[in-house]
């Protein structure tokens, strides 16, 4: 496996864990995971680029090594810490940006907020979310009073191997190596001496925002980066969240004015784990055709 080195900043109230691999001598590579996922997720795809990058790839607040934020987690203020981060590590020039579904969702929007600050985008399964009903907001906020009263835990685990085993149960695609490697990464060990997930249980309470697509589409029009979708398989998985709506899919499309596509075969919504090879490939490839890549 290629090494990794971790780094840590204060952004604002938070303190963010940063994983980067690489020589900082080389181009910056930036890769955003998804929700209840860490930076180390990418250790594989990272281990499968055939060119030299700096790659660099934050713990969301709430995830991984990162600090939990006081007051609890807000879409803006991720938009906000990718902006922070571009500004550390991308000082001088448009970044490259990976992003795997939450991190995609953050990327897009960041891209179409500030388009001079993005190169390149490469959206894995971070296509937008599921539309949604506001006849639904006051049972939401309901919900999220309630849970917000009742406090939030996460499971316990006996060991590591225990986690290791759930991400293959979620993930029939996962092989031992890599479950026991990212089970070491996922969670963690407790001053109480129990194994838990390295994440802010807070995650788990309903977003009492509701996801406005039309405003998604609004920052999605902006963007001027050539950006590349990457599907696992058939695309289950993304249909399965985001809905399968011709029309509504036919509008996300055409927001992505410079849109190419990709599908991963045999690969599901990890597909950074099921098909690193390709994951990697699709990615230098893009970034070669776009004229971004050394």
């Amino acid at each position: 496996m290629k090494p990794s080195e971790s780094r840590f900043h204060d952004l604002g109230t938070v303190r963010y864990h940063v994983r980067t691999w690489g020589d900082p001598a080389h181009t910056p590579l930036f890769m955003l995971h998804g929700w209840m996922d860490v930076s180390a997720s990418f250790q594989f795809a990272v281990d499968a680029l055939a060119r030299d990058w700096y790659v660099v790839a934050p713990d969301w607040r709430g995830f991984g090594l990162s600090g939990r934020a006081p007051d609890g987690y807000w879409f803006p203020d991720y938009i906000a810490d990718l902006d922070a981060l571009l500004d550390l590590y991308s000082p001088d020039a448009p970044a490259l940006v990976v992003g795997h579904s939450m991190g995609g969702n953050i990327a897009n929007l960041h891209a179409g907020i500030r388009p001079e600050r993005i190169a390149a985008l490469v959206l894995a399964e971070g296509f937008g979310l599921r539309a949604t009903d506001p006849t639904r907001a006051p049972e939401r906020y309901a919900k999220w009073l309630e849970q917000r009263k009742a406090g939030a835990t996460l499971r316990p685990y006996a060991d590591f191997a225990a986690v290791a085993d759930r991400l293959m149960r979620n993930n029939p695609r996962l092989q031992q190596t890599q479950a026991d490697f990212l089970a070491r990464h996922w969670a963690h060990v407790t001053p109480a001496g129990v194994v838990e997930l390295a994440a802010d249980p807070r995650h788990k309470w309903m977003n009492p925002v509701l996801y406005r697509l039309e405003e998604a589409i609004a920052c999605w029009n902006n963007i001027t980066a050539p950006v590349l979708w990457i599907w696992g398989g058939d695309g289950e998985s993304v249909h399965q969240w985001m809905g399968n709506d011709p029309v509504e899919w036919a509008a996300r499309r055409a927001a992505f004015r410079h849109r190419s596509e990709c599908r991963i075969a045999d690969a599901g919504h990890m597909m950074h784990h099921d098909q690193p090879l390709a994951f990697a490939s699709a990615i230098e490839t893009f970034l070669v055709n776009a004229g971004l890549a050394s």
